[in-house]
């Protein structure tokens, strides 16, 4: 077994788990609510064109349709934006941004 790999004692063939994370994963967690507000911000700002799916949304935002995909439910629960009830091209829930 690698020292890399730490398993503890009283494990029984549980899963495999660093003992410390190493700096570059505590500098990205830095990082996250950052690009979590920048992603926020860029996918109100495509709503601002008017409603649109999460293809359209990407494509307007310059993020990817993934990146939008987990921004929109954040941004549903705290209420910056709603789905329409309709669905676009591929069955794609529509979002408007509430003012």
């Amino acid at each position: 077994m690698s020292d890399y790999y730490h398993q503890p004692a009283d494990a029984d063939l549980g899963p495999l788990f660093r003992p410390s994370n190493p700096l570059t994963s505590a500098a990205a967690a830095a990082k996250v609510p950052a690009i979590r507000g920048e992603h926020a911000g860029k996918i109100l700002a495509a709503l601002e064109h008017g409603p649109a799916g999460q293809t359209e949304i990407a494509r307007r935002s310059g993020l990817t349709v993934a990146q939008v995909s987990k921004r929109l439910h954040e941004l549903r629960k705290t209420g910056a934006i709603t789905r329409t009830g309709r669905e676009v091209a591929g069955g794609e829930c529509e979002y408007r941004r509430n003012v």
